[in-house]
C-alpha cells in the first residue's frame, strides 16, 4: 500500500522559510517521480514543482521558481519543498504526489496523492 505523508507546514510570516517534507512508502521510491501541488481558497489544485527519480531533472512553476526549491532523499524515502521568502499568495494547501513514469511537464498525471499539508502566510 503506497503511502505519502506530508509534514512542515504551519503559518509564517511573509518573507519567511518553511521546508515541506514527503515520507513515501510502499513503492521503490528511487524510481519514482515526485512532484508538489498546491491549492489554494477557492481555486484549482496548480503544479508547484516536480523531478526525477535520481533528482537530476526538476520542473517548477514559473510563480514559484525563483523561491522555491525541490530536493529528495532516495534514502530516506523523502521529498523536499524548500520554501523562502514567501508571500501570502503562497497561502493554500500543499500536496505530495507520485508519479510511475516519466518526468516531462507539469501536466503529468500522478498515481498517488498525500493528504496535503496548509501552509499560511500572513502579511
Amino acid at each position: 500500500q503506497v503511502q505519502l505523508v506530508e509534514s512542515g507546514g504551519g503559518l509564517v510570516q511573509a518573507t519567511g522559510s518553511l521546508r515541506l517534507s514527503c515520507a513515501a512508502s510502499g513503492l521503490t521510491f528511487s524510481v519514482i517521480t515526485m512532484g508538489w501541488f498546491r491549492q489554494a481558497p477557492g481555486k484549482e489544485r496548480e503544479f508547484v514543482a516536480a523531478l526525477n527519480g535520481n533528482g537530476e531533472a526538476t520542473l517548477y512553476s514559473n510563480s514559484v521558481k525563483a523561491r522555491l526549491t525541490i530536493s529528495r532523499d532516495n534514502a530516506k524515502n523523502t521529498v523536499y519543498l524548500q520554501m523562502d521568502n514567501l508571500t501570502p499568495e503562497d497561502t493554500a494547501v500543499y500536496y505530495c504526489a507520485a508519479r510511475k513514469g516519466f518526468l516531462f511537464s507539469p501536466n503529468d498525471e500522478y498515481d498517488y496523492w498525500g493528504q496535503g499539508t496548509q501552509v499560511t502566510v500572513s502579511s
